[in-house]
């Protein structure tokens, strides 16, 4: 199957994925049901800095019901072989962005889906990995997915954090949520004439990453 072809099969997946599984915040993980604010959230791209992220090349889209948003990526591909450039093994994204919530709520990613696609010789192996801060805070949270050849199909990942684990925007602040993600393909055993890569990219602007919300009534001053 052709990695044009099976990017467009990942498109139709994933964009009905952006309805079926932009549940109620409290419906994900083991915490209570959270109101959601009824007003709209607005999500903009402080910064995209990365080598699998150019400018213009990221897309952030917030769900209807305001229990999720999304990032789609155009150029993210990491590879290794004849024709890649040496930096190529390697590719990664740093999101800031600027997250602006109605008043008296805040806000903690309880859960995100990545999804993509790879072809991996055998002997050759390729790694998802991401981590999220709240700008000026210490708590950081690193999940790496680890994927192996021979593979040649859409691949999907899920970073859960426990309700009691979940880390909120500070009420009142104003903080950006930065997002640094990263795919590497390693040749391994697969010599040096074979071509790898991975991909967190789509087309037709459908959903790459799905970013689930689980929202907090900030304490009354």
């Amino acid at each position: 199957m052709s990695h044009s072809l099976s990017r467009t099969l990942l498109t139709a997946c994933a964009a009905a994925a952006l309805v079926a599984t932009a549940t109620p915040a409290g419906a994900v993980g083991h915490g209570p049901l959270i109101t959601v604010p009824p007003d709209k959230i607005v999500i903009e791209l402080a910064t995209v800095n990365g080598s699998g992220c150019r400018e213009g090349t990221a897309q952030v889209a917030v769900a209807p019901d305001n229990t999720a948003f999304t990032v789609t990526y155009s150029e993210y591909l990491a590879q290794v072989g004849p024709g890649a450039p040496p930096t190529a093994f390697r590719k990664n994204c740093q999101l800031n962005l600027r997250v602006h919530v109605p008043s008296g709520f805040t806000y903690a990613i309880v859960q995100a889906d990545y999804r993509g696609f790879a072809f991996l010789q055998p002997g050759a192996s390729g790694q998802e990995r991401a981590n999220y801060y709240f700008q000026g805070m210490p708590q950081t949270f690193q999940r790496t997915h680890q994927f192996n050849g021979p593979l040649n199909d859409n691949w999907q990942s899920t970073d859960k954090t426990e309700y009691a684990d979940l880390v909120w925007a500070p009420c009142g602040e104003k903080r950006n949520f930065n997002i640094n993600t990263e795919l590497r393909v390693n040749a391994g055993t697969s010599g040096p004439t074979a071509t790898s890569f991975m991909a967190m990219d789509s087309t037709d602007a459908s959903v790459s990453t799905l970013y689930h919300l689980a929202w907090q009534v900030c304490p009354t001053p």
